[in-house]
């Protein structure tokens, strides 16, 4: 197992989970992984809300790790893999860390209640009561216009205390919060953002990385962005960011991830766009410009 409290940072890839007719297309899903593992990522985040976990039956989501963790150790460089957990039941949570407590996987990644509203001393007894009773680590993910409630910064310190709760996905949506909980938080406690568009700009203020669904498309430039500003090239990390900061507004055009599906499907690393309920796939309208884009970026590459 990665120790995470020293590893979770740089850019992770909130994988899409390929589907077709329905079912889990695994022969896309080995085709994306092998793709990705061989780029410069730093770990995957499988059935989180990118990969459309809300609607993936218990024994999909186990075998999606499954082919993921079979297709690295079958050749593929191994990265750590973080499970996208959710739900408002804290009971049933526990039974759902009881049922993956044996899958190959290095930590769990678990938004807050949605729906519920909970208070902050209710998140708090949650997220302890989950960590105390989890086999693998914990990642919060504070993602508020989601959940109905964001978690405190506050909240977050304390939770950091946990022994068994080592970092946070941050999509707050407020840059003030952000910097002041980087400025606060013990030096163990890892903060990746989860905001495509604000990539440089939390980086720039400290965040240890990326979890971001963009980094399917010019995946080496959002690398290159992470590794010149960790090597104090400031404006050559601006620069590679020009390159792909409007493909994270394109991205996010209409409900993700349908817009990266298409863009997955139309260049060849999977095999259909679809998206399960209640997502649907792309308009007519953005698939033109989704296509457009698509040529342009191929013109400059050749």
């Amino acid at each position: 197992m990665t120790d995470l409290r020293t590893h979770m940072d740089g850019l992770w890839l909130p994988l899409v989970t390929p589907f077709r007719n329905g079912r889990l297309d695994q022969n896309s899903l080995r085709r994306l992984t092998r793709h990705y593992a061989a780029q410069a990522i730093d770990g995957f985040i499988l059935g989180a809300t990118s990969g459309e976990g809300m609607t993936l039956r218990e024994a999909e989501l186990e075998r999606l790790v499954a082919i993921v963790r079979d297709e690295m150790a079958a050749g593929c460089r191994n990265v750590p893999i973080g499970l996208g957990l959710s739900g408002a039941d804290t009971s049933r949570m526990k039974e759902r860390l009881d049922e993956t407590a044996d899958w190959p996987i290095d930590f769990y990644l678990i938004a807050s209640p949605y729906y519920v509203r909970p208070s902050q001393r209710g998140i708090v007894a949650h997220f302890e009561a989950l960590a105390d009773h989890a086999a693998w680590p914990l990642a919060l993910y504070n993602i508020p216009y989601r959940c109905a409630v964001g978690i405190t910064n506050q909240t977050m310190l304390r939770l950091a205390e946990h022994p068994n709760i080592v970092g946070l996905k941050d999509c707050s949506a407020s840059r003030e919060q952000s910097v002041a909980l980087l400025r606060d938080r013990p030096k163990d406690f890892r903060v990746l953002t989860g905001e495509d568009a604000n990539y440089l700009e939390a980086l720039s203020d400290g965040a240890d990385g990326g979890i971001l669904l963009s980094a399917h498309l010019e995946t080496a430039t959002f690398a290159a962005v992470y590794s010149e500003l960790k090597q104090g090239n400031a404006d050559a990390a601006e620069a590679r960011w020009q390159e792909v900061a409007e493909l994270t507004r394109l991205l996010f055009t209409e409900p993700s991830p349908a817009p990266a599906k298409y863009w997955l499907w139309r260049t060849g690393l999977i095999d259909s766009p679809e998206v399960r309920l209640p997502m649907v796939e792309v308009s007519s309208e953005l698939a033109a410009t989704l296509d457009r884009e698509i040529e342009r970026r191929m013109k400059v590459a050749a």
